[in-house]
């Protein structure tokens, strides 16, 4: 994996090509994030690379705003870890803005999904619902969930209601149609996953 950049989804819009062509676009303020750590084989078995995006202004506990000193930006919302081949490109400390992506660049979208609540398994799974005609009671109700007296008990992992949504999905292969590094933005063809005011993760994608 390499390091990438943290942001929140701003929402979304559309831009038109030279051929009158419209094409979606999610706007990110990425950035800019600040390195908090840096792991090595030596001490943690793998090296890896912190990074933390966003003040955090209320609620600060004496051990967060020690893991901040060393980086001296304050203490962070966010943080990510993102594992490198190794860190002597990097030190506490360091800016990491949008300039770290170029137009036509791909990259990789990670997040999470807009939270639907407490669904039933039409919407959730897609079940086919009951008959519709007279007499059937059986409109949307999830049928038979297992056997009798043998195995007397609903097997684990049954497709049943439950939580839709608000979970982490990643996206890949996403365009970078353009940046603006005045007001550190990111702008990418194609939706992403979330809302607006979303937290996400954005690296190059392997190609």
């Amino acid at each position: 994996m390499t390091i990438g950049i943290l942001g929140l989804k701003v929402g979304m819009t559309q831009i038109f090509d030279k051929n009158g062509l419209a094409i979606p676009i999610s706007v990110i303020k990425a950035g800019p994030c600040i390195v908090t750590q840096i792991k090595n084989v030596a001490e943690n078995n793998y090296d890896a690379i912190q990074i933390g995006f966003l003040e955090k202004k209320k609620n600060i506990k004496k051990p967060e705003s020690g893991h901040f000193q060393k980086s001296g930006a304050g203490v962070l919302k966010f943080l990510k870890e993102y594992k490198v081949k190794t860190t002597d490109d990097f030190k506490i400390g360091q800016v990491i803005n949008v300039d770290l992506f170029t137009p036509g660049q791909l990259v990789t979208v990670r997040g999470k999904t807009i939270g639907k609540g407490f669904t039933g398994l039409q919407k959730r799974y897609h079940f086919a619902r009951g008959p519709m005609t007279h007499g059937s009671k059986n409109h949307r109700a999830p049928g038979s969930i297992g056997a009798g007296t043998t195995p007397g008990r609903v097997f684990p992992n049954k497709k049943m209601s439950g939580q839709k949504g608000n979970e982490f999905a990643t996206v890949s292969g996403l365009t970078v149609i353009a940046i603006d590094t005045k007001e550190n933005l990111l702008l990418i063809k194609g939706a992403i996953p979330g809302k607006s005011g979303n937290f996400v993760s954005i690296i190059p994608s392997l190609s």
